[in-house]
């Protein structure tokens, strides 16, 4: 019985570290979507400081009111914010622009963002798992998720071969009459 219950220990930390593997890195990459770490509380209580939020790309013209968005803060730089859209206008060129505001804030962002600073709209949120995977790099993390894959599927074959193994003898040691 208590070979048992490490099995299925074992077998519960490692598809955990698996899933969270494959919903922060394999999920976006397959699906063109980019993970990010949100690192203040401007989004609280939904999103606080460590969510792993992953966002898709949109079009300017499907952001409404309400949608999370990633955007830069200057158009062409690293820096992210993700914000929630609380208003939409137009700019003096009759551009497009968005009126974001952090859950958490008491008032609008300063600036307008510009369509062309929109990473994208947020696709899922996992509170927590972004300071999980800001201790590892992109490299990292996707030579993570093969060894992970490896280890499960060699896990996997060892415990079917124990198995046909015990199951064998248990049929040899029949006396048949």
């Amino acid at each position: 019985m208590r070979g048992w219950l490490i099995q299925a220990i074992s077998w519960f930390v490692m598809s955990a570290f698996l899933l969270v593997l494959v919903v922060s890195v394999l999920v976006p990459r397959l699906a063109g979507a980019t993970p990010y770490t949100i690192l203040t509380s401007s989004m609280r209580p939904g999103m606080p400081p460590g969510t792993l939020v992953v966002v898709k790309p949109v079009d300017a013209s499907d952001i409404a009111i309400g949608t999370v968005i990633t955007y830069q803060l200057e158009s062409g730089e690293r820096d992210a914010v993700t914000h929630r859209v609380v208003g939409i206008g137009f700019d003096g060129h009759g551009e497009r622009i968005f009126r974001t505001q952090g859950d958490a804030n008491g008032a609008p962002d300063p600036a307008p963002v510009r369509p062309v600073q929109v990473k994208g709209e947020r696709w899922y949120a996992i509170p927590y798992l972004g300071r999980v995977t800001n201790v590892l790099t992109n490299a990292q993390r996707q030579t993570a998720v093969v060894i992970v894959a490896v280890g499960l599927l060699g896990y996997a074959a060892a415990m079917f071969t124990a198995a046909a193994r015990s199951r064998g003898r248990k049929e040899g040691t029949h006396v048949q009459s």
